[in-house]
């Protein structure tokens, strides 16, 4: 090999993981900005008849429910010359609501959480959208799949750690926690916004990644609709429990009795991390795209199973809370990063269809969150009051069961599907 062709591909080694560090830290940011104030209770307050901290989390995850249904057409249209701005705006808009929500009146502070998530549920489109449509894209969107695991846990622990501090009441710490993210989200994306397009080599194998108008994306609605919603269904119920995991696990921990412990978030996170980003990131190697497509599939249910096996051996009394939340949290992310990552987009590879990831994530996700709305809801106000230790397991359980029965349902009509598009 000469020392030219060396030389190239040191530098495309060097810019995929700086893309892929880049889009990790403006991610890293975003939830630097939207979770953490989970870390508190806000056990001496209440709303409207119910805990404050569901109050709040209703609100937030409404605002991003909302923010994904506006998402299907703006991210499926997105103008990717405005990126960046885009970015930087909508961050910088849930970063001021955390202000205000320390601000104003205790009443009114729901609202300012709503506001909270209505910008930051186009990030994930947004950044996706440099990674998309690459021969390496399971590569990076491997690595910035750690920040559904890891940074949540991360802006947890320093939301706990802020609170340590007597002077930092629970309504101030979710924005000083916010302003530790701002110096980083800045320099990322900058260089995120200067990454190459894809290559030619990458187009032919991934197909042109291109904006969808209302015309092509009601095609490709009507040729695989039937098969997309036994998936969004799926996803549904992987994001409720992904969302509680998240925004309750401080719950959790406090009636198991894990008190002042803020580093259980960062270890449980590190350690799903590693195991998730090291099963997703070998899909990189397989070129097939749907070998791959069906390797997805299999690698979820895996994933729906430890859950369903962990949880079932806690309730049986042969594994400790630690080791069940441990293994089925790992279960949980296993199936959810990679049908949020990888899923979609070898699909739209396997199936040659000149569209963007976002359009039919956008779809998922806004399914998904409205599922997690009304979960809150009957959880709060059902007659029966339930612990979050038995919630979980209950959660754990009809999602295991249900995404298996529906994840070999997808597979199969997907491989039909394929077949018989080969053999016309």
């Amino acid at each position: 090999m000469s020392s030219i062709s060396v030389k190239k591909n040191v530098r495309e080694i060097a810019i995929i993981w700086l893309m892929a560090f880049s889009a990790f830290m403006v991610y890293t940011s975003m939830y630097g900005i939207r979770k953490p104030y989970t870390a508190a209770s806000f056990s001496a307050f209440t709303q409207f008849g119910i805990s404050y901290k569901v109050v709040l989390v209703t609100a937030q995850v409404v605002g991003y429910m909302v923010s994904k249904f506006i998402g299907i057409q703006f991210i499926a249209e997105l103008d990717r010359t405005k990126r960046k701005k885009y970015i930087l705006v909508l961050i910088g808009i849930g970063w001021l609501s955390l202000l205000l929500f320390a601000l104003v009146p205790f009443e009114f502070k729901f609202i300012f959480m709503f506001i909270n998530g209505l910008p930051l549920g186009m990030i994930w489109g947004i950044v996706f959208s440099y990674l998309e449509g690459r021969r390496l894209t399971d590569f990076l969107a491997a690595f910035l799949s750690v920040t559904f695991i890891f940074s949540s846990g991360l802006a947890k622990t320093i939301g706990g750690i802020l609170l340590s501090f007597s002077f930092i009441s629970e309504f101030w710490m979710p924005f000083y926690a916010g302003a530790i993210f701002i110096i980083p989200l800045l320099f990322f994306s900058q260089i995120l916004n200067r990454s190459p397009n894809p290559s030619e080599e990458d187009k032919e194998h991934r197909t042109e990644r291109k904006p969808m108008n209302k015309q092509e994306r009601s095609i490709f609605l009507k040729e695989f609709g039937k098969l997309i919603f036994p998936a969004v269904i799926t996803y549904a119920l992987l994001t409720i429990i992904r969302d509680f995991s998240e925004d309750f696990a401080a719950d959790l921990w406090k009636e198991a009795g894990y008190v002042g412990d803020s580093y259980i978030f960062t270890k449980m996170s590190s350690i799903t991390s590693i195991i998730v980003i090291a099963g997703l990131a070998l899909f990189y190697r397989i070129k097939k795209n749907i070998t791959a497509f069906i390797g997805i599939h299999i690698f979820v249910f895996l994933g729906l199973c430890v859950c369903l096996l962990s949880t079932s051996l806690y309730h049986s009394g042969y594994i400790s809370l630690f080791s069940w939340m441990l293994a089925a949290t790992t279960g949980l992310y296993m199936g959810y990063v990679a049908k949020n990552c990888l899923y979609y987009e070898r699909m739209l590879a396997t199936y040659k269809i000149r569209g963007n990831v976002g359009f039919v994530m956008y779809i998922a996700d806004a399914f998904g969150y409205l599922g997690t709305v009304v979960v809150l809801f009957v959880k709060e106000y059902a007659t029966l009051t339930i612990k979050w230790i038995d919630f979980f397991e209950l959660v754990f359980y009809i999602a295991s069961i249900v995404g298996i029965i529906l994840l070999i349902i997808t597979m199969i009509g997907f491989y039909k599907k394929y077949n018989s598009l080969i053999y016309e």
